[in-house]
């Protein structure tokens, strides 16, 4: 049986629950401060990249409930009232978001966004948001890791079939993207990405035709400008290789190729085998030809195929990209700070767990000498900071680590999206986001972005805020 997608209850039930009492309990209008953030670093890195805000703009946009949806919910849950299912027909998204844009450079226990809305509207939009805001920022952390250990070369996102589903898949491309590839083998995501798609050939391609000889000659003639052969169907050096050479000389000889052809090479020692192979390209007068890997790739496989001088120029990355093998969840939460203009904090017997209070914003303080980032202090939304005077941050857990900064500037990372319900947010293209991400990382310390054991970038409280949370910490006693 088909059933056709309801984006609108693509979220966890406890919100209906918990929207049915509050609105029959008179509580529907309070106004709540709810944060969006991680707790730590994926892949036990020293950054993460923020991503989905744009598809989060596109939902908040779209969301409402027709009158089949209540009908749905009131066949499956008789205990949701006829008040609370009028309250969705009618329901429009009334409430503010800031948000840290798309590509920067985020760290944990700072807010990622910043909803303030009527309680059931902020309730509502929860776990679409965290949904959303989990799964990009994940895969665009991973793409940036893998960037930053390719040094410079091509990287290509092509994981579509090994994806948690589609949709994952194309979401998963674009942050893929964001974090720094080249671009993607998904061919829907064309249009959102404003490129086109990337890819070789297949091995069944190959055993098609009754030579490889044959395969990669008839692959050249109808692809001169992706002329890129998979050599290892057979055996790379001894006949993959040789018959690329053949294919691509008379090719270039008969000006049926001129850029963008090369092999690539999908199994076996790539160290090693890129190494022959490009020893043989280069006697062959082919030195323009690349060098595409693939077969299981991370950052930490890059890293050590570099450092045994591997001839590699491209790589095709998929399975550990698009699924974060290595880290399949980046954990954000989405907690309350605030509720009728009073502060709130979630105690816990684990300190990292323990939330921190009230409306607020967050800075990023930057040394004026050479525009490096310094640390990040997370305020109250009242206060500003007086550049022309020395500014002390301290350890919100051991205090007694203080530090003195002077010749600085800072800079607010949240930014407003939607104001009294209406979108106030031009979303940058994905190229521009991408650029974000590289000044980013340009302005981030090389300690911070270590793959292994990478030094902890500071996010201090202010005195005020620290202090806030002190007293409710008190009184919660």
């Amino acid at each position: 049986m088909q059933f056709d997608r309801k984006l609108q209850l693509a979220t966890d039930l406890y919100q209906f629950t918990m929207g049915n009492v509050y609105v029959q309990d008179g509580k529907a209008k309070e106004e709540a401060v709810f944060d969006v953030f991680i707790r730590t670093n994926p892949f036990q890195g020293g950054y993460t990249v923020a991503a989905g805000l744009e598809q989060v703009i596109d939902y908040i946009n779209g969301l409402c409930f027709t009158r089949e949806d209540t009908a749905l919910l009131k066949k499956n849950h008789p205990e949701f009232s006829d008040v609370f299912l009028d309250y969705l027909e009618n329901f429009k998204f009334e409430g503010e978001i800031f948000a840290i844009p798309e590509g920067t450079i985020i760290f944990p226990m700072e807010p990622i966004i910043r909803v303030k809305a009527p309680l059931v509207q902020a309730q509502i939009v929860e776990t679409t948001i965290l949904s959303i805001i989990n799964h990009q920022t994940l895969i665009a952390t991973k793409a940036s890791r893998i960037i930053e250990e390719a040094k410079g070369d091509v990287v290509m996102e092509f994981g579509l079939r090994r994806a948690h589903g589609t949709e994952a898949g194309y979401y998963g491309a674009r942050a893929a993207v964001i974090g720094g590839c080249t671009g993607t083998s998904v061919v829907e995501t064309e249009e959102m990405l404003e490129r086109p798609s990337m890819g070789t050939m297949s091995h069944s391609f190959i055993q098609s035709y009754d030579t490889e000889l044959e395969a990669f000659e008839k692959f050249v003639q109808y692809n001169p400008d992706n002329a890129v052969l998979l050599v290892d169907t057979y055996n790379t050096l001894s006949q993959g290789v040789p018959n690329a050479i053949r294919v691509f000389k008379k090719a270039l000889a008969d000006g049926n190729v001129t850029s963008g052809y090369g092999i690539r090479i999908d199994s076996g020692d790539l160290a090693y085998l890129s190494t022959e192979a490009r020893k043989m390209l280069d006697e062959a007068g082919l030195e323009s030809a690349m060098i595409v890997a693939s077969s299981d790739l991370d950052e930490h496989l890059i890293k050590d195929l570099k450092s045994q001088g591997a001839k590699i120029n491209s790589w095709g990355v998929g399975t550990k990209l698009i699924t974060a093998y290595d880290c399949p969840s980046l954990g954000g939460v989405y907690k309350l700070s605030e509720i009728a203009g009073k502060p709130k904090l979630k105690v816990s017997d684990d300190p990292g767990k323990i939330t921190n209070p009230g409306y607020k914003k967050i800075y990023r303080i930057y040394g004026k000498s050479n525009d490096m980032a310094l640390a990040d202090l997370i305020t109250l939304e009242d206060e500003v900071i007086n550049q022309d005077e020395p500014l002390t941050i301290f350890h919100p857990v051991y205090t007694w680590k203080k530090r003195n900064i002077t010749d600085y500037y800072v800079r607010e990372l949240l930014v407003p999206v939607f104001i009294k319900g209406e979108c106030v947010y031009d979303c940058p293209t994905i190229s521009e986001i991408q650029q974000h991400l590289k000044n980013e990382k340009e302005n981030l310390w090389p300690a911070f972005k270590r793959m292994v054991n990478p030094h902890v970038y500071h996010v201090d409280l202010s005195e005020k805020l620290w202090s806030l949370k002190q007293q409710l910490l008190s009184d919660a006693e």
